[in-house]
């Protein structure tokens, strides 16, 4: 990774603070502030809730000098799919709740001692992909090939004070957002990448042999 990186923040508010603490526990990597390197993928976070208001997309600097950064590209995809446990619920019932706790213990990465994450970004369809799963619905020798037909977006999570200390907004570079235009562009995005991931699931490279239950 380059010492200094731009991201991209979208959002439907033109001020925006970056503040160390803030953020909501149940995001993919728990609280932090959440951007991407891809700014049309910005322009479709910042108008991808179904309030129908423009929005926003900002633009940073991150100097990622003396910060300590995992990438959970480079990591096993449970790993990533532990993280995704830790912070947000795939299931309500009582076998999920067993089932992801010993999960967690055995696949999950000790996130504490890092300052930025770098992974998936779970929404829609990738959420979609993570409750089929723990319903033993998906062989893990076809996850990564579904993850890579999402198209759907790396995110950084900014996690540490540090961090967050080494995030500037550029001035003079935000960046409007029209509702209509973007909004429709997620919903065409989410929708093809969940269609594609549902013919895989239900084609023939789906053993349903390695699935979450036998992982444990």
């Amino acid at each position: 990774m380059n010492s200094k990186i731009i991201l991209y923040h979208g959002s439907p508010n033109d001020k925006i603070t970056p503040t160390y603490g803030l953020g909501e526990d149940r995001h993919d990597y728990g609280r932090g502030f959440y951007l991407t390197e891809d700014i049309e993928l910005a322009r479709e976070w910042a108008v991808c809730n179904p309030v129908e208001v423009s929005g926003w997309v900002h633009k940073y600097e991150l100097d990622t000098t003396e910060l300590s950064v995992l990438d959970f590209s480079g990591e096993n995809i449970l790993s990533w799919l532990a993280e995704l446990m830790k912070h947000r619920q795939a299931d309500d019932s009582k076998r999920y709740r067993v089932l992801s706790e010993r999960f967690i213990n055995k696949y999950g990465v000790d996130t504490s001692s890092y300052d930025v994450i770098k992974g998936w970004r779970a929404n829609a369809s990738y959420f979609y992909i993570a409750k089929a799963f723990v319903r033993d619905e998906i062989d893990i020798e076809i996850f990564e090939e579904l993850m890579s037909l999402g198209g759907l977006g790396i995110q950084y999570c900014i996690k540490t004070e540090k961090a967050y200390s080494k995030l500037r907004e550029i001035e003079n570079s935000l960046i409007s957002v029209n509702y209509q235009e973007f909004n429709q562009k997620y919903n065409i995005r989410d929708i093809a990448a969940r269609e594609n991931m549902k013919a895989l699931i239900d084609s023939d490279k789906n053993k349903v042999t390695n699935v979450f239950s036998t992982l444990i």
